[in-house]
């Protein structure tokens, strides 16, 4: 949709139909309400409708099954096109420490309350500013004391009072939609603050998620360093024995302490990373640093999917909270357009008053004392030094902004989803490769080990046997968690599966 084809005014009269403007004034529950913009007139500037999704996909050809590995993290995954997903879609993983932690998470995280927070501010907003469609109906009680002079020098009226009472009304047509696009942009910015507070809530249990896999690798790659270390160590007590025996040169003993003081030194990185780590889960959980981590999460105990989604592009356009928020954006920028046009039209505003007035406060309401007045006012702008049609111009020109920002959000969440597919396939056959790399370097390492023991190789050989074990088990343990961390990654690409949640499904209904 081209903004530039779709806002120009009197053409799209009638946009905003009178049977749409009664269902707002049905929403607004109040029979003045209809009665009012049954009188009122149609809607100038764009209609906005939802951009069509492009007819395109996330690569070449369709993801194939990946390939398997025998170790955790290492099963085949396939991907079902169209499928839909699960709105607690981190209960896949098969981690009750992962499913309490997210709960705590849901509960108490101050950005996602503050989400929400916003949320309620959008929407009693909308319900304040339907006030715009309604006539207005005030009363009104004035007392006052006056003092008059008689015209040309005449005799003067002795000084009274004035007690007035009174009920106003006040309504203004909205023969050209101003009011009703104002409130469409209203509703827009509503949508817009709800979908963010999805995308925040999606960010969040993407993050614990993460954050679990994180500390499961960290905690993996500890516990490899230091079965390294144990190794390095007992090798570098054999060594001692054949130095005192003088089977070995003194500088193979310290060639192999340098390797355990290097091996050593790998620790206090990874146990740092442990410990802000575990903050990380604390904060995300809203939580301060002092207070208990419960969860200790380790690669062995989650459950790798082997059933992926893979949304169609219709249906990723229609659920991924970023792209309905910058479509709500759009929407409310097309509507501030119809607000713009209109208001370079005649505006009508009728008033009624009804009351009574009498210089004796108690006998206000006695026979004789009634008022009234009728009034209708048309304004006509004729001259404001080109202020309506630049401002005209304005929307137009952030209408047609918006709608490229849409289309640059859409663009990105394509390459996002399509990036996690590419690299689910190729976290796949890297866990596989690594798991036979660190096979091979096991095997070399013992062998090693039995030669060196028995003098047929070299202390240099030995050395390298280590260090390609040492790092052949890290490699493999990164491999692994990075597969867990790309498959939840998919979940929050394709949107989450927020749509599923019971509170959602009756609007999801009701949009579609």
């Amino acid at each position: 949709m081209h903004a530039s084809s779709a806002y120009l005014g009197p053409n799209n009269c009638g946009v905003w139909s009178l049977r749409k403007s009664l269902t707002l004034a049905l929403r607004a529950g109040t029979a003045l309400a209809v009665a009012g913009v049954a009188l009122s007139g149609c809607s100038l500037g764009p209609n906005f409708q939802r951009p069509a999704a492009p007819a395109a996909g996330y690569a070449e050809t369709a993801p194939q099954p990946t390939v398997s590995a025998d170790v955790p993290g290492g099963a085949a995954q396939s991907f079902k096109d169209g499928s839909d997903i699960v709105a607690q879609w981190w209960t896949l993983f098969q981690s009750p420490a992962l499913n309490g932690l997210i709960e705590q998470a849901l509960a108490n995280s101050p950005t996602l309350k503050s989400a929400e927070a916003a949320l309620r501010q959008a929407h009693e907003n909308e319900k304040a500013d339907v006030s715009i469609l309604f006539p207005s109906v005030d009363g009104r009680f004035s007392s006052t004391r006056q003092k008059i002079t008689g015209f040309g020098g005449g005799a003067t009226i002795p000084p009274f009072s004035l007690h007035t009472a009174s009920v106003d009304v006040s309504y203004g047509l909205d023969l050209f939609g101003a009011a009703r696009r104002t409130y469409e942009a209203d509703i827009a910015f509503t949508e817009r603050a709800r979908f963010q507070m999805e995308a925040a809530r999606l960010s969040l249990t993407s993050n614990v998620v993460a954050a679990a896999v994180q500390q499961a690798s960290l905690r993996a790659q500890i516990q490899a360093t230091e079965t390294i270390l144990d190794l390095q160590t007992q090798q570098l007590g054999v060594l001692r024995n054949q130095l005192d025996l003088g089977a070995i040169a003194g500088a193979d003993v310290l060639t192999q302490e340098t390797a355990v003081s290097q091996t050593r030194a790998l620790l206090p990185t990874l146990q740092k990373a442990l410990g802000q780590n575990r903050n990380l889960l604390l904060a995300l959980t809203g939580r301060y640093p002092s207070e208990r981590l419960d969860a200790a999460f380790d690669l062995t105990t989650f459950a790798l999917p082997t059933e992926l989604p893979v949304s169609l592009s219709s249906q990723l356009v229609a659920q991924r909270p970023d792209i309905r928020a910058s479509e709500a954006i759009a929407h409310a920028a097309a509507a501030n357009v119809g607000v713009r046009t209109a208001l370079m039209f005649p505006q009508i505003s009728l008033s009624a008053s009804l009351g009574t007035s009498n210089s004796d406060i108690s006998n206000l309401f006695s026979p004789g004392t009634g008022i009234w007045s009728l009034g209708a006012t048309l304004t006509q702008p004729i001259f404001h030094g080109g202020e309506l049609l630049h401002k005209k111009r304005a929307a137009v020109a952030q209408y047609e902004g918006a709608l490229e920002d849409y289309r640059g959000v859409v663009v990105s969440a394509f390459q996002n989803v399509a990036d996690v597919l590419y690299a689910l396939d190729v976290d796949a056959q890297a866990v596989k490769a690594q798991v036979d790399a660190e096979r091979s370097a096991s095997t070399s390492l013992s062998i090693a080990q039995n030669q060196y023991q028995t003098g047929a190789t070299t202390f240099l050989t030995l050395l390298d046997a280590q260090r390609s074990y040492q790092q052949a088990r890290i490699n493999l343990v990164q491999a692994q968690a990075t597969r867990y961390a790309d498959t939840a990654a998919l979940f929050a690409a394709l949107g989450g599966g927020w749509w599923n949640r019971a509170e959602n499904k009756d609007q999801v209904a009701e949009k579609n």
